[in-house]
Formats: structure tokens, C-alpha cells, sequence
């Protein structure tokens, strides 16, 4: 790892924590802030976290801009994705699923990603050509094919998003188990750690936020990270929704939401 990098990484984890202080203050209060024009949730928790990142990398690196879910900062190649709640309807349901994540993105392409989970402390991250961690522990996902009976994935619809992925869902769900946890971040990290195999997501707009962080760190895995159709995609705009794998179901996956998303798809 570049001593830049590791510079970054240390940056990042030390925001995430705190983020994570944040969400534990306001975990079990009703702190619903106000509700975005699709209908989903903003807490003051999210305001709070997104707020804190942006002053600190306005101190840090003020060269840079953040693209957080709930606020932005500035125009530049260096950008820190950030959301500062992914799972923000089970978090105030008091559903203890909910994570923080965030990531470096150079030029479209993650470099850094970090994800914390405060209600179990787990902190996932990565830098580009150095491995994955969870607490300092090397990790790697599954070799699990989607006809065996190991096989558990993740499905995260989006009530805005131009993909309906419920028939890809329903032709997959023959040969597998799927489940639904409120979080496509914390999914996408047990892809990482080896827990799943598979994480469907719908999410276009304003959703590259949620994949960012676990773009470098499923791939620093040994997984695969694409949009939808199978392919690469930038990470500082909206995105065209995302299959997250162990890499060895990747193809089979993408093959059946080509056949059935092609007149769907938005680029």
C-alpha cells in the first residue's frame, strides 16, 4: 500500500468511527428530519455524520469535494462517496441493520472503502491492491455456486429506479435462497466476508453512494462489483444499479438481467 493510500485509509476509518458515535447517540429516538421527495427517510443522524465528513475533509484535503448522499461539497477527481446511513428505514425502526460507509473515489474509480457497522463494531475496509479486512483480519468470499444449498443472497429494490428486478429475483430464486436486510452496504460486506454469494441492487440515482466503499473492498476480496449488465462503471454519479458477487455466480447473473432488463436499460 502507498504510503498516500494508507494515509487515506487511516483518514477514513477514523471519520467512520465517529460516524458510528453518531449513529449510537441517536439509535432508539425518534430523529426523523424530514423525508426526500421519493418518500425515504432523513434523520439527523445522516445530516449530522454528512456535515462532520465534510468539515473534516474541508480541513484535511481541501482540494477535494464529498458527494454524500444527504449533501455535497465541492467539484473535484478526488471525491469522498459517503453515505452516512445505509439502512435508514430499518435505523428507525430501531432494526440494528444499519452502516456507515464511505470511500476515496479517484477519477470515477474507489481507491479507499470503509464501512462500519457500530452495533456489532465491525469495521470493513480496503485500499486497491492491498486485500480486504474486517477488524484487522484478512477476508475473502465464498466459492458457493448459485444450485447449492450454501447459497444465500441479498435482493435491495429501489421504489425510483427504472429497474424492476422482482422477475430476475423469481427466475434466480429456482436454484436459490434470498433475503432482504434493509441495507444493500452491510449485504455487500457479507459478500466480502464470505457470508453471501450474491447482492442484487436496483438503485440508480444518487446510489453510487451505497456501492463505492464496497466496490473496493468485495473486489479486494476476491469478488466482483459491476452495474447490472456486467459492466465497469464510475462511482462519482449516478450509477446503473449493481450486482455484487463472490464472482462465481457473477456471469450467470448477469447473463439472465441482460435477457431480462435489455429494453430497460438506462445506458
Amino acid at each position: 500500500m502507498s504510503q498516500k493510500n494508507n494515509e487515506y485509509l487511516e483518514f477514513a476509518k477514523d471519520i467512520a468511527l465517529e460516524a458510528g458515535n453518531i449513529m449510537l447517540k441517536y439509535f432508539n429516538i425518534n430523529d426523523i428530519s424530514n423525508y426526500k421527495e421519493d418518500n425515504t427517510i432523513v434523520t439527523l443522524a445522516d445530516e449530522e455524520i454528512n456535515e462532520y465528513l465534510i468539515n473534516e475533509v474541508k480541513e484535511k484535503y481541501p482540494t477535494h469535494s464529498v458527494d454524500g448522499e444527504e449533501q455535497s461539497y465541492g467539484a473535484s477527481n478526488h471525491v469522498w462517496v459517503c453515505d452516512p446511513i445505509d439502512g435508514t428505514s430499518m435505523f428507525t425502526m430501531e432494526v440494528p441493520t444499519a452502516v456507515f460507509s464511505v470511500a476515496l473515489v479517484i477519477d470515477g474509480k474507489p481507491i479507499v472503502g470503509v464501512v462500519y457497522d457500530p452495533f456489532l463494531k465491525n469495521l470493513y475496509y480496503a485500499t486497491l491492491g492491498s486485500g480486504a479486512y474486517k477488524n484487522d483480519k484478512k477476508i475473502s468470499v465464498n466459492n458457493i455456486k448459485l444450485d447449492e444449498v450454501k447459497s444465500i443472497s441479498d435482493f435491495e429494490n429501489c421504489g425510483n429506479s427504472p429497474y424492476n428486478l422482482y422477475e430476475t429475483v423469481i427466475k434466480l430464486e429456482s436454484k436459490k435462497n434470498f433475503v432482504c436486510i434493509g441495507s444493500v452496504t452491510r449485504a455487500c460486506v457479507a459478500v466480502a466476508d464470505g457470508k453471501f454469494n450474491l447482492v442484487l441492487f436496483a438503485g440508480t440515482k444518487k446510489k453510487n453512494c451505497d456501492i463505492a466503499a464496497v466496490k473496493v473492498i468485495v473486489e479486494e476480496a476476491g469478488g466482483k462489483v459491476t452495474d447490472l449488465f456486467g459492466d465497469e462503471q464510475r462511482y462519482d454519479q449516478d450509477i446503473n444499479g449493481a450486482i455484487i458477487s463472490n464472482n462465481y455466480v457473477h456471469d450467470d447473473v448477469a447473463k439472465i438481467t441482460n435477457e431480462l432488463l435489455k429494453n430497460e436499460r438506462k445506458v
